[in-house]
């Protein structure tokens, strides 16, 4: 079942913000999600909390000034997501910046798994690091700080994940989820925190006098990087991640950007000058998404720190073809996981765990989301790796997958062998003769968790559209705004008259819609079915252009009969 709802609109909150000058139109959004006042809007960069109020944030930034100083070996341990190549990207182009001599090892997920673990320490000795420094990962990294400290290196563990029991033994871990840490924005993606750390690492050198004799690096340039790691990795937008991303787009906007952020977005045929939070979280995301799918995320990383248009734009396209690849890959993947769930009563389900031996590990995660998106239930997907199943999850509102598999591995002990993430995704390993067990043990968890009205999926919309705002600038107003996770892009719901409607590509579905006098064109993707002659739909006002030509059209994310 799925249902339409409309979000309260805070009539003070709008009447507030519209007398402080803020468009009508986005005066009623942001008031419906609980900005009450037009300085909460401000995206200056005066308004970033400090980085002071980050815990270990200045040891932090003290070692890496000494190794800066000493000119010692510094090496950057990567993640394999969007996130972590962007906060590599910061990370090296910042220290490098600053002085230092910086190095990057990302790990190989098909051969040493997530995080700092000894497999990637024994990989970085070769490489000889005076100071090993985690981004977007390493706080679930007990053995493997454990390890790089045996062997004498100085660690720094930067990372937003939640921590487990035990923290690492590092010199010093900036993570705003850690016991005892005041930073209030506690949803910043690994990326925000990487560059947080330049920040403090800069001021430190300053009152160092390291700047005297040469000019100190402008770490605004790198607020593209900052943003893009931001919106692909799904964070919540509070208003500490929104001045971030807001002022990563100014710069894009402005054509002030890296070099490989500019040759995604040409290769994913996407205009600098207009770009939003769309393109960069479904056009340049999934295309660095892919190196670490598939390949290897160096590809990426090499990537977003080149200075040259030309590689940049080789690497791009070598990126772009390796996304092919995966969408191949994860339709073929979604066909068989549908074959499936011909056999599984969903509906009477509070969870859904799937495995295929022939399932690609790399791209579990992705068809774990359009299950979980198709049915509104939590989804776990498995691959089997060597001796046992690595699973991916994406959960709905209601469950908290990690705490979720935290109180599977609390009532069964030694039935995940290991787990991390956080709400709305996560990771594991089970053996694979655990399965049928883990399948039984997740789904009791959900269904203590998740109650009847939980499990009913619902379009959460702003209401009818006002029939003046049908046009191309209130659409422009809409798509220059950031938007994001936990401060959703506008959805609006009204009924209208279908006037025709054809498919395009067999997949998707075309419709000329009419709403009194207005004519509207609309389309729903992978959406071949037909619609009744009146409709209730949910939908995003957005613009299409084609042939220099631009016309508003509505994109549906939802119908059912009016």
């Amino acid at each position: 079942m799925t249902q339409i709802i409309t979000r309260p609109v805070p009539q003070r909150a709008r009447l507030m913000l519209e007398q402080a000058g803020v468009h009508p139109l986005l005066a009623r959004l942001y008031a419906a999600r609980g900005v009450v006042a037009a300085d909460e809007l401000d995206t200056d960069l005066a308004g970033l909390l400090p980085p002071s109020q980050l815990k270990g944030i200045d040891t932090a930034a003290t070692l890496l000034a000494d190794a800066i100083a000493a000119q010692q070996k510094i090496l950057i341990v990567a993640d394999y997501d969007c996130d972590g190549a962007t906060a590599c990207a910061v990370g090296l182009r910042a220290l490098r910046a600053m002085g230092g001599i910086v190095d990057y090892l990302v790990p190989n997920r098909f051969e040493t798994g997530y995080g700092l673990s000894p497999e990637v320490v024994q990989l970085a000795v070769a490489m000889q690091p005076d100071l090993l420094i985690t981004v977007d990962n390493g706080i679930a990294s007990v053995a493997g700080v454990a390890a790089a400290k045996q062997l004498g290196m100085t660690v720094i563990v930067t990372d937003h994940h939640l921590p487990g029991d035990e923290l690492p033994a590092a010199d010093a871990i900036v993570n705003p989820n850690q016991p005892g840490c005041r930073f209030p924005s506690k949803c910043i993606a690994g990326v925000g925190v990487m560059f947080y750390v330049a920040l403090a690492t800069r001021a430190e050198l300053r009152k160092r006098g390291a700047f005297v004799d040469r000019a100190e690096p402008n770490l605004a340039a790198l607020l593209d990087l900052v943003a893009l790691g931001t919106v692909a990795d799904v964070v919540a937008l509070d208003r500490n991640n929104r001045i971030l991303v807001a002022q990563g787009l100014a710069r894009i906007r402005q054509r002030k950007i890296q070099a490989g952020i500019a040759a995604l977005l040409q290769v994913a045929g996407r205009t600098a000058t207009r770009a939003g939070t769309f393109d960069l979280g479904f056009a340049v995301g999934p295309r660095l998404n892919a190196a670490g799918r598939l390949a290897d995320m160096s590809l990426g990383i090499e990537c977003l720190v080149t200075d040259d248009m030309g590689r940049a734009l080789n690497i791009a396209q070598e990126l772009d073809a390796i996304n092919h690849q995966r969408r191949a890959i994860e339709a073929d993947m979604q066909t068989a996981a549908a074959i499936q769930l011909e056999d599984i009563d969903h509906g009477g389900r509070a969870s859904l765990t799937l495995f295929d031996p022939a399932w690609h590990q790399g791209v579990i995660g992705i068809l774990a989301g359009r299950v979980k998106e198709k049915l509104h239930r939590p989804t776990v997907v498995f691959a089997r790796v060597g001796d046992e199943l690595r699973g991916s999850g994406r959960s709905i509102p209601g469950l908290h997958l990690r705490d979720a598999l935290d109180l599977v591995a609390k009532r069964r002990p030694c039935l995940i062998m290991r787990f991390g993430g956080h709400a709305a995704a996560a990771g594991l390993a089970i053996r694979e003769n655990d399965l049928a067990e883990f399948t039984a043990a997740f789904e009791e968890i959900a269904r203590a968790l998740l109650s009847p009205a939980a499990l009913t999926r619902s379009h959460e919309t702003d209401g009818p559209l006002e029939a003046g705002y049908y046009s191309l600038t209130p659409a422009r107003l809409l798509r220059d705004a950031v938007w994001g996770q936990g401060f959703p892009a506008p959805l609006f719901a009204d009924q209208f008259e279908v006037v025709q409607q054809r498919l395009l590509k067999d997949k998707h579905l075309k419709l000329t819609l009419k709403k009194g006098n207005t004519r509207l064109e609309a389309i729903r993707f992978n959406h071949p079915d037909a619609a009744p002659d009146r409709i209730h739909a949910a939908f995003r006002l957005d613009i299409n252009e084609w042939q220099g030509e631009a016309k508003v059209q509505l994109v549906l994310e939802y119908f059912e009969p009016a």
